[in-house]
């Protein structure tokens, strides 16, 4: 049962960092929302909420890296649809006010730590999908890793974008270009 609240109240706390971003995560909240007793933070987390942000972040890379790894196409562009369509809805959920938890810690004041995390998150993410890239045609494993860098960025970019514009529209005009670049030959010939 320990080891079932602490996992709630991770779930918890990426939820929130989606939401509102470190600043703004509460332990209210967390409680509230695992079921968790007030005793349980600093039982769980004896690191207080910094070690909480730093778990929740940390769960939610690998979360997102094994999505990655599981991207399907036997083409480049097949693998791009399929992964622009596999993270429309969490982009749809940041046009409604949400975001990234792993891109939330980035921005945490005196958060080194946790860029290193996010850091290691946005490339493993990159890593995986840059396997997939491959593993579909892309021709150079540096052509690979590229998409899959843009991907990425396009990917973080839109959260920003669609939450700040309250649509989905900025998304969906980089996935029409995204798709473009790669069914056109990217990388060129050369």
């Amino acid at each position: 049962m320990t080891g079932e609240t602490r996992s709630r109240m991770i779930d918890a706390a990426v939820a929130a960092l989606q939401r509102r971003g470190v600043a703004g995560m509460s332990f209210t909240e967390i409680l509230d929302e695992s079921g968790a007793a007030r005793g349980a933070i600093y039982h769980h987390f004896p690191g207080g909420k910094g070690e909480l942000v730093a778990e929740a972040a940390t769960r939610n890379g690998a979360d997102v890296r094994t999505v990655m790894a599981a991207i399907p196409g036997d083409t480049p562009v097949a693998v791009v649809e399929n992964f622009l369509a596999t993270v429309r809805p969490v982009v749809e959920a940041s046009a409604a006010g949400g975001g990234c938890a792993v891109a939330a810690v980035t921005v945490a004041p005196d958060g080194d730590a946790l860029r290193r995390i996010a850091d290691g998150a946005f490339s493993a993410w990159t890593t995986e999908l840059a396997a997939r890239l491959s593993a579909a045609g892309l021709e150079t494993p540096t052509a690979a890793e590229n998409l899959a860098t843009m991907l990425i960025s396009l990917l973080e970019g839109a959260h920003v974008l669609c939450r700040a514009s309250g649509t989905i529209d900025p998304f969906d005009r980089t996935a029409e270009a995204a798709i473009a670049m790669v069914a056109a030959g990217y990388p060129a010939a050369g």
